[in-house]
């Protein structure tokens, strides 16, 4: 049984809320946080990240290992969000484990998924499930990857499959998460795999395919048992530029950003996902601007990028919109409940405004492994002693628990 405590052994101490100065949030409004299978569960080892953190030129800083065990201790931590008032989980499906090899499927993982759905509907969670997030197997990474075409049939084919075992249990379905980092890190970056440096036509490729992916697999979905919304999630960011450069915003972001938004139009729902802001300049996309706080990813510490990304979409899709993530990766706590506070005001001026926002899951509940970053940036409520995997609930873990019973924010 894990030993499940707050920081420094004692209650945190939860902040009033006065009725008379508070954003209320609808009603119905769903709250859920967030995982992602290869970030948690451990030894995913037939995915093309497994073999990226291995690789003898690898970027990151460490490999995922054991991850926080949550194959395993699930249920536990699906406790932990009943406990915390949370009315949703989001967690992803590691197609690796489903389809190890091309056309041969694992039943036994299948029963797994079905499992924590399961476990998910007899607490009172809505099971929220993406497809992809971030890995690939191995078989589909050896033969091109998203820079081949046909893995955008190849995934559609996963999506039916899972699809036709799940279906009927699951509450909402994202397709694909953040399409448009998976070729900006894997073949411009170098910091995701294949690992390339500067290769536009393995960008564009992939691109291609990936917004593809997202169409065959919102229809494999939708053909399927169950009657869920799906949907896509995107990497977003409020943007800025330099003084003179202000035309350089819509350049990039219709590259980054409106070309997936185009391709989720008439979908049943989009997914923001908006931590920070982008900063253009003369020279392409530039760096924090002097004086404001930079956070231990590299980023500014900007907590208007979920409000910004959130009209960005609407405009464009015109579908409803959940945040899908949104949190901060910081050892200060305080600092967390700070951005928190501030992101939901700027959520909750969405909503004052007219614009259809159904939801919101904080990234993440636990600190897990942060891709290139390894175990070092901390983006969870929760905390994970890796060496005994105990959890430890975090002061903006019951701040955040308070917002949600309430279904305010105080200003």
């Amino acid at each position: 049984m894990l030993s499940v405590t707050d920081v420094a052994g004692r209650p945190a101490c939860i902040e009033s809320y006065d009725p008379a100065m508070a954003t209320a949030f609808p009603d119905g409004f769903l709250w859920g946080t967030a995982t992602a299978a290869h970030q948690t569960e451990g030894s995913n080892w037939n995915n093309d990240w497994w073999v990226w953190e291995h690789a003898s030129d690898t970027l990151v800083e460490e490999p995922s290992g054991d991850a926080t065990d949550h194959y395993w201790r699930y249920p536990s931590d699906l406790d932990l969000l009943v406990e915390l008032g949370f009315g949703a989980y989001r967690f992803s499906l590691e197609w690796s484990r489903i389809e190890p090899e091309e056309g041969e499927w694992s039943s036994a993982q299948l029963d797994h998924y079905a499992r924590m759905i399961d476990a998910c509907h007899d607490r009172g969670l809505q099971p929220v499930v993406t497809f992809h997030h971030f890995t690939t197997p191995r078989w589909a990474a050896a033969d091109g990857g998203w820079a081949n075409p046909v893995t955008a049939e190849r995934f559609a084919r996963f999506c039916a499959h899972a699809g036709a075992r799940l279906g009927e249990r699951i509450a909402m379905a994202c397709t694909i998460n953040e399409p448009n980092i998976v070729p900006l890190m894997g073949y411009l970056m170098g910091m995701f795999p294949p690992g390339r440096n500067d290769d536009l036509d393995g960008y564009v490729k992939a691109t291609a395919t990936l917004v593809d992916a997202h169409r065959r697999a919102y229809g494999a979905l939708k053909a399927g048992p169950g009657d869920f919304p799906v949907g896509m999630t995107l990497s977003m960011s409020d943007w800025g530029a330099d003084p003179g450069h202000e035309d350089k915003v819509q350049e990039y972001r219709s590259r980054h950003e409106d070309l997936y938004l185009e391709a989720a139009r008439g979908d049943d729902f989009f997914g923001v996902q908006a931590y920070s802001r982008t900063r253009v300049g003369e020279s392409g996309v530039v760096g924090p601007e002097p004086g404001v706080p930079v956070l231990p990813m590299g980023y500014e510490y900007w907590p208007s990028a979920a409000e910004a990304a959130i009209r960005h979409a609407i405009e464009v899709t015109g579908a409803p919109v959940y945040v899908t993530e949104n949190g901060i990766g910081t050892d200060d706590d305080e600092q967390r409940v700070r951005y928190l506070r501030e992101s939901l005001t700027g959520v909750g001026r969405t909503i004052a405004d007219g614009l259809d926002v159904r939801g919101y899951f904080h990234w993440s509940l636990m600190d897990n492994f942060e891709w290139a970053f390894g175990y070092r940036m901390r983006f969870g409520i929760v905390g994970v002693d890796r060496t005994t995997q105990q959890r430890t609930v975090k002061p903006s873990a019951r701040w955040l628990s308070q917002v949600i019973a309430s279904n305010t924010l105080d200003d």
